[in-house]
């Protein structure tokens, strides 16, 4: 749970059933820091708002968040349950921990169904529901994604600074700059590419005048206690100590909402936006990592969710003028 019991049934009890499942101003789908900020600055625009969060926070991996000024290094779920507590000031937002399942556009207003069976109705839409990292094929991964290896020099270099790390990459396109950004945190360094060829010669001469060394066999296993990483493990045998690294995952939708609803997407992968969030189908707006991509922070997506939030209530005022 998100918010305990304490803090969600005054929110939502003195509300009656009908209430909860009948029109609202905006649906928020997704309760990062851009819903989160999204849902905050609609309700102190007193726009009706559900905020939809089923829990399954891409940084849930990690143990602190950094480069947001004042909360630097909060944990992440304190982040979240600190910002539930701010919105419960505002009568109008309600927040929902269940799953979207499914939205349909009908007319001029949104249908969203839950994994609950539940059925609400909304003016306009926020998909704020972020990306998800398909991380390398490697045995163990995951057992240190987070703790040791991390994907953004921004958020962990300065934790790792100094410290024999190794690059991860599999594809060509960031991978020469991520491993140039990690050098700056490290020069104790190595590149793994895990059996793929991504370097061309050029970057390969570069690196190696900075002393870095290239290991192109594909990696087997890490080792290391609690998800500390000791040790590389190659398939070839060769092994390498190493106390952590940053790797570049593929990042892909955590939902096809934008797809279904017909949006249009940037050369990134990310939901195509204007300044105030709007997307290419009127009512839709998005915000945070689902339409940011890259750089992925906690500040920035927060920022996004603010601007998607005053697009929604800029459009409905034009409208309600007009009716």
């Amino acid at each position: 749970m998100l918010l305990s019991d304490k803090i969600i049934r005054p929110l939502l009890s003195p509300i009656p059933r009908v209430l909860l499942n009948s029109l609202f101003d905006c649906a928020i789908i997704g309760g990062g820091p851009a819903g989160l900020n999204a849902a905050l600055v609609l309700g102190r625009a007193r726009r009706s708002t559900v905020l939809f969060d089923n829990d399954n926070a891409r940084n849930a991996v990690t143990q602190e968040s950094h480069g947001f000024i004042t909360p630097d290094g909060i944990r992440p779920k304190e982040f979240r349950e600190i910002a539930h507590k701010d919105i419960t000031k505002y009568p109008s937002v309600i927040y929902k921990e269940e799953k979207v399942t499914s939205i349909i556009k009908k007319d001029q207003l949104f249908e969203i169904a839950t994994d609950n069976k539940d059925l609400y109705q909304s003016k306009t839409i926020i998909i704020s529901t972020g990306l998800r990292d398909v991380l390398p094929d490697i045995e163990n991964i995951s057992t240190y994604y987070g703790k040791s290896l991390f994907n953004c020099p921004y958020c962990d270099g300065w934790e790792m600074r100094d410290k024999p790390l190794a690059v991860i990459i599999e594809e060509q396109t960031q991978g020469f700059h991520f491993i140039q950004t990690v050098f700056n945190w490290s020069k104790d360094l190595i590149v793994c590419t895990n059996g793929k060829p991504v370097l061309n010669p050029e970057q390969k001469r570069l690196i190696l005048n900075k002393g870095i060394k290239i290991f192109e066999n594909k990696i087997t296993k890490f080792e290391g206690e609690n998800g500390q990483m000791e040790k590389i493990i190659f398939e070839n045998g060769d092994s390498i100590i190493r106390k952590g690294g940053f790797v570049l995952p593929q990042p892909i939708q955590a939902s096809d909402f934008a797809k279904k609803l017909g949006c249009e997407y940037n050369s990134l992968g990310g939901i195509l936006v204007d300044f105030y969030g709007r997307t290419s189908v009127p009512g839709v707006y998005a915000a945070g990592d689902a339409s940011v991509f890259a750089p992925a922070q906690l500040i920035i997506a927060a920022a996004d969710g603010l601007k998607a939030a005053v697009g929604v209530n800029r459009d409905l005022i034009q409208k309600e003028f007009l009716d």
